[in-house]
């Protein structure tokens, strides 16, 4: 893993064609403003990133540190107002939003707090959306393999509602594998569920990556969660605060804490300066 800030480096979009670089996740000198003048809010501030494939990573960092913005700006589903993003090896800052789109159905899987299930769908409809949305053939039997792989293999034909939350968690992480994603992006995946599920469905992600070789890159205020990860990567007022290989739970907390006081420090001071 490469991990840098550089906040006075900028970077144009590219339309380079797909480059295979071993590297899942790259980010070159992104930043995320909002607004303008006096008034802009400077979510990133300058993020480089290079992150492996078949590797886990979490990232954490104190409410408003950029964690939600790095991802969005990660996962194609925002985008930075500079800098350059490639996921797999394809550069997608200069993408319009029809193949954004494309590529975040055929490319990308996502699993959220809310586990975002259709409730109208049954759980193999559910799991295999994302190929239906793409224009792929709907492969049932792949879809049996994967629900197989999270223990619903006995769920296919139920609707969400019936389900318990850690069984509904189970199917968002099916439908993020039917397409063999180049990265799963997890956002707060484990936010609604009890200490128990919470470390099945995080034992699934971890499966993901030492079992399927997937990459996963998660977003957790928990420490328990990412000490699941190979590294956690720490967010502070939008840059690299640090970052962590193999933390426990105690380590990732600690490190938390810390980084929570020195930014509460610096608010502080910024405060009373203006």
């Amino acid at each position: 893993m490469k991990l840098r800030n550089k906040r006075q480096r900028t970077a144009g979009p590219s339309t380079a064609p797909a480059v295979d670089t071993g590297l899942a996740v790259e980010m070159s000198g992104v930043r995320r403003r909002y607004g303008r003048g006096s008034r802009a809010v400077h979510a990133l501030a300058g993020i480089d990133l290079a992150l492996p494939r078949g590797t886990f990573t979490a990232v954490m960092g104190p409410s408003g540190s950029g964690k939600s913005t790095f991802l969005q700006s990660a996962a194609g589903l925002d985008r930075p107002t500079e800098g350059s993003v490639r996921l797999g090896g394809t550069e997608i800052t200069g993408m319009n939003e029809d193949e954004l789109t494309k590529l975040r159905r055929s490319r990308l899987g996502f699993v959220f707090q809310a586990f975002n299930l259709l409730p109208s769908l049954t759980v193999e409809q559910n799991v295999l959306l994302p190929m239906r949305l793409a224009g792929h053939r709907q492969d049932h039997r792949r879809a049996a393999e994967v629900l197989a792989r999270v223990g619903l293999a006995d769920k296919a034909r139920r609707r969400p509602g019936e389900l318990s939350g850690g069984q509904q968690q189970r199917v968002a992480i099916a439908r993020a594998l039917i397409s063999d994603p180049d990265v799963i992006f997890a956002d707060e995946p484990t936010g609604a569920l009890d200490t128990g599920t919470a470390a099945e469905v995080l034992g699934l992600l971890r499966h993901a990556v030492d079992g399927l070789g997937s990459t996963v890159v998660m977003v957790t205020h928990d420490p328990a969660a990412a000490a699941w990860a190979d590294r956690v990567l720490f967010l502070a007022d939008g840059a690299f605060a640090g970052h962590l290989e193999r933390g426990s739970a105690a380590q990732i907390a600690a490190r938390m804490t810390a980084l929570t006081s020195a930014t509460s420090r610096t608010t502080m001071m910024a405060g009373a300066a203006a």
